[in-house]
């Protein structure tokens, strides 16, 4: 190749030949010259492209760091919530089960100062730590729960104990124990004796207090009085129905207080003392009838409770 060059400075034109390794080197010098200048250009822009995906990373990361932070701390916050609202319900069945603990002793007979429901127990003893252990929310949250039903289940219990010593209670008070008249004795026991009347060996059912006219007579269990009023023997009559079978009198009366169908306490006043009907002075027939067949009163009233009494 012959490359002509024409200038004003020069008298005449130059010839200049190119062979094909020549024009090669030239081409490949050319090329490096752009690939150089390319590259010279395009270093700043990827170092600040860089720069600029690398804030955004950056940015991005501590966004997603925040958002799982924020995430934990809400769940955190939710957990705690619900173990509050647990414990304050456990608290509050502790509180229940310590009232129903000191009825309970009450109603056993136990002493309060053998369980004191409204102070902590004494503890004490050497101080042996235990292992280091690793306590989950989860792990705490199952606890909390068995303790739960363990409470509910000792709560059940102690109500169905309850239930049963207030039913024994109760039947407790609808048997005869309390003496019909204060300071007296017997002066006529239950069984064969000669009567009175007839002089012959007859069947006394019941016991005879020796009191009075006009002293005052007490039902000796609580019940529901299904007769008052005169009787061709018993004269003026008391008869109280104590459940399960059970019946009292209170015969020979000289005035009645209570009237049918009226609901007594043990130990009330139901009557005042007399002579009336069979009787050869005043005093109290007292009888006690299991399923209408007369029982011995004396076998209740061994231990009568002398403080039974009201007016």
């Amino acid at each position: 190749m012959d490359i002509i060059l024409v200038s004003g400075r020069l008298a005449k034109t130059r010839t200049i030949r190119l062979s094909a390794v020549n024009i090669v080197l030239l081409a490949f010098a050319a090329f490096l010259l752009l690939v150089t200048a390319a590259i010279a250009v395009q270093y700043p822009i990827s170092r600040l492209d860089r720069g600029l995906m690398s804030d955004r990373l950056r940015g991005w990361l501590a966004s997603a760091q925040s958002e799982q932070q924020q995430q934990q701390a809400m769940f955190m916050r939710e957990s705690l919530d619900t173990m509050a609202k647990r414990l304050g319900r456990m608290q509050a069945q502790m509180q229940r089960l310590d009232a129903l603990g000191s009825r309970l002793a009450k109603l056993s007979g136990i002493k309060p100062g053998e369980f004191n429901f409204d102070a902590v127990p004494a503890q004490g003893g050497p101080y042996l730590p235990a292992p280091n252990r690793d306590i989950s929310m989860q792990t705490m949250d199952t606890d909390m729960a068995k303790l739960s039903l363990s409470i509910d289940d000792r709560n059940d219990k102690l109500l169905a104990l309850q239930t049963m010593l207030l039913q024994d209670r109760s039947n407790a008070w609808l048997i005869p124990s309390v003496m019909p008249v204060k300071n007296s004795y017997f002066s006529s026991n239950f069984g064969w004796r000669i009567d009175p009347f007839t002089g012959k060996e007859a069947m006394h059912e019941g016991v005879d207090f020796v009191v009075p006219t006009g002293t005052a007579v007490y039902a000796s269990a609580g019940g529901i009085v299904q007769y008052a009023g005169p009787h061709p023997q018993f004269g003026n009559l008391v008869e109280i129905d104590h459940g399960n079978g059970v019946i009292t009198r209170y015969a020979h009366n000289s005035k009645v207080l209570v009237q049918v169908g009226q609901m007594v306490r043990r130990g009330q006043k139901i009557a005042l003392s007399g002579a009336t009907g069979r009787a050869t002075g005043p005093h109290v027939h007292f009888e006690v009838r299991y399923k209408g067949v007369a029982q011995n009163p004396a076998r209740f009233l061994k231990n009568a409770d002398p403080k039974a009494f009201s007016s």
